[in-house]
């Protein structure tokens, strides 16, 4: 076998130029998707990590129904104390579970005492809820870093539409699950960048405050937030968290609790899975790329050594020798092509990721891109190419092993 190699790399050697042309061509494919491949996962989980770590949580714990009505965010929807209990001692006997936050989700008029408009709102606890999603104080963008009773973060949009800024006073009105009304001064205390999706331009009052206006005389929770140790362990919690309160029914005998990821929360799933397809695609372009390479060279190669076929056919090489000898050649082509792709790949998003570019998603400015690529990634796109490297050199070298001694050595 190691005298084959020999043969192999001495027959690719004799045609140098266009042995370049191939591992050069090839390389260029692997250093373009590994690069696309990294810089693209790093946008994506960027994305992610805004929209889970700014106002949505890993994964949410609700009431059955509530997602379906959540436009109106109905507070008859919301769990009740007993339940609440049940949902929590869930969520603590899963050891990947590093913080969860309650929440009591509504809606109000937002008055300055001279225009009223519509609010959405979630009544907190600030220790609970920055533990759930760390980057909520980061979107505060004037007032002190944190959500105290009396006070109320209301969003950049309304607060601009409303002309109030910190400091000022004004009156939130909602109704509560009985259709009671009630008002409450606010001092605000922050103005909150809005983040994108659903649920970021929303504010933000102490949970405490949230009970009174809503004359809650046992809290009721609208949703339960939920952060995960590891991010990847998302559908493993949920698959645990979804079995463990499967048993608890409501009186009509079905699911009495609905557990969702993020992905079921939020419509930029659909494009987390749109950069997977373009990805998916990039990889197939890819193999075009190496199967059309290598089959051309392949090719060329047998067509031009019919002769030399011939002669080592006619002094007793067997036919799989020779076959086996075109197929080192192609795998050779991919191994070379894929080492030299991997290197460049590896220095080009080195240097992309030392260049610290920027770039904007939604309403958030300047957010960095940290592409990078793991060692996963790099050898299933390197089996890829020497794959289909092999495969593309069957043909060529199933034709040469089959060749007439007699019919080659006449060749011209």
């Amino acid at each position: 076998m190691f005298d084959l190699f020999k043969i192999a790399i001495r027959n690719l050697l004799r045609y140098r130029r266009r042995t370049l042309l191939t591992v050069s061509l090839v390389s260029i494919g692997v250093v373009s998707v590994l690069v696309f491949i990294s810089i693209s996962g790093s946008f994506k989980n960027m994305m992610i990590g805004q929209i889970t770590d700014s106002f949505l949580g890993h994964l949410q714990i609700h009431k059955k129904g509530y997602v379906s009505s959540i436009d109106s965010l109905p507070l008859t929807l919301n769990l009740s104390p007993k339940a609440l209990e049940k949902v929590e001692k869930a969520i603590n006997e899963i050891p990947d579970v590093e913080a969860y936050s309650k929440r009591i989700k509504f809606g109000g008029m937002f008055s300055n005492f001279v225009e009223t408009t519509n609010v959405r709102l979630n009544g907190v606890n600030p220790e609970d809820e920055v533990k759930t999603v760390p980057l909520l104080l980061s979107r505060i963008k004037e007032g002190a870093k944190t959500i105290r009773t009396g006070e109320v973060l209301v969003p950049e949009l309304l607060a601009k539409g409303m002309k109030v800024k910190v400091g000022d006073t004004v009156v939130v009105i909602a109704t509560n699950s009985n259709g009671s009304v009630n008002g409450k001064q606010f001092r605000v205390g922050g103005i909150l960048e809005s983040a994108t999706g659903p649920g970021g331009r929303d504010g933000y009052i102490h949970i405490d405050d949230a009970a009174e206006i809503l004359r809650m005389d046992t809290m009721a929770i609208s949703e339960i937030a939920i952060r995960l140790k590891n991010f990847d362990k998302v559908h493993e919690v949920f698959d645990r968290l979804k079995g463990q309160l499967a048993n608890e029914l409501n009186k009509q005998g079905k699911p009495a609790f609905e557990v969702h990821t993020w992905e079921k929360l939020s419509p930029f799933y659909n494009i987390a899975r749109m950069i997977d397809l373009m990805t998916f695609f990039v990889k197939l372009m890819l193999m075009a790329i190496v199967l059309i390479s290598i089959m051309n060279v392949m090719v060329m190669a047998v067509y031009e050594r019919i002769r030399e076929i011939g002669t080592i056919a006619a002094i007793g090489t067997l036919p799989g020798k020779i076959l086996a000898m075109f197929l080192i050649e192609g795998l050779s082509l991919g191994i070379f092509g894929a080492a030299v792709g991997t290197v460049l790949g590896v220095a080009t998003i080195s240097i992309v990721s030392m260049a610290k570019l920027t770039f904007d998603f939604g309403r958030q400015k300047g957010l960095l891109l940290s592409p990078s690529i793991n060692i996963q990634d790099i050898l299933l796109i390197s089996m890829m190419v020497i794959t289909v490297s092999v495969m593309a050199s069957l043909q060529p070298a199933y034709k040469a092993s089959r060749m007439n001694p007699i019919d080659a050595l006449r060749h011209v």
